[in-house]
C-alpha cells in the first residue's frame, strides 16, 4: 500500500510523464505536418497540373501555393530550384500564373521594391549581380548533393537573362513588376525573393559583399 508522504512524489512523477508524453506526442505529430521543400517538390512530383481541370485544378494550385507561403525563404528557393517548378509553371494559363504569384508574395515584398528604386544605377548594377551570383550558388549546392546529378541541373535555363537583367537595372523593380508578363514575373521568382532576402539581410545598405 502506498505511504501517504510518498503520494504527493509519486503523483508529480506520473503528471511530469504524462506532460513529457504529450510534448513528445505533439512535437512527433507537428513534425510530420510540418511542409519541407521535399514535401512540397514531392507534391509537384505527384499532381500533373495538366491533367486537371475544374475544381481539382484550382485546388491543386491553392494546395501548392499554400505549401509555399508555408516554408522559410530557403525552403522555397530549393522548392523553387526544382525542375518541377518550371513544369508547374508551363501548365499554368496566364492568369493563373498571375494569381498564384499574388497568393505567394513573401511579406515585405512590396517594400522591397521601393527600396530597390531608391538605389542608383551602380548599386542596383552590384545587388543584381550579387543575387545572382547567390542563386547560381545556390544551385550548385543542390546540384552537388545529388549523386548522380539532376538532369535538371544539367540543363537548367540561366538564372536571369541579360535582357531583364538590364531591364532590372535601368528601370527598377517597380516597372519590371508592373509591366512584365505573369510568365516573366514567375520565372523571376527566385531572384526577386533572392533580392529581399539581400535587403533585410542589410545587403542593400552594405552594397553587396
Amino acid at each position: 500500500m502506498l505511504n501517504p508522504r510518498h503520494k504527493p512524489l509519486v503523483y508529480g512523477v506520473v503528471a511530469l510523464t504524462l506532460a513529457w508524453v504529450l510534448a513528445w506526442g505533439g512535437y512527433t505529430v507537428a513534425k510530420s505536418r510540418r511542409v519541407t521543400a521535399e514535401r512540397v517538390q514531392a507534391f509537384m512530383r505527384t499532381v500533373d497540373l495538366s491533367t486537371l481541370t475544374g475544381e481539382a485544378r484550382a485546388k491543386a494550385l491553392r494546395e501548392l501555393a499554400s505549401k509555399l507561403n508555408a516554408l522559410s525563404y530557403e525552403e522555397r528557393q530549393r522548392a523553387r530550384l526544382d525542375q518541377e517548378w518550371s513544369r508547374w509553371l508551363l501548365a499554368m494559363t496566364e492568369t493563373e500564373k498571375s494569381e498564384f504569384i499574388e497568393a505567394t508574395l513573401p511579406t515585405g515584398f512590396k517594400q522591397m521594391l521601393g527600396a530597390f528604386e531608391q538605389l542608383p544605377v551602380d548599386r542596383r548594377r552590384r545587388t543584381v549581380d550579387e543575387a545572382v551570383k547567390r542563386l547560381k550558388e545556390a544551385r550548385q549546392e543542390l546540384a552537388a548533393r545529388d549523386l548522380p546529378m539532376p538532369e535538371w541541373e544539367t540543363n537548367a535555363p540561366p538564372v536571369l537573362s541579360e535582357e531583364v537583367r538590364q531591364k532590372l537595372i535601368t528601370t527598377g523593380l517597380k516597372s519590371f513588376y508592373s509591366e512584365s508578363s505573369a510568365q516573366t514575373k514567375a520565372e523571376a521568382a527566385p531572384l526577386l525573393e533572392e533580392l529581399q532576402h539581400m535587403m533585410e539581410s542589410g545587403v542593400f545598405l552594405r552594397g553587396g559583399r
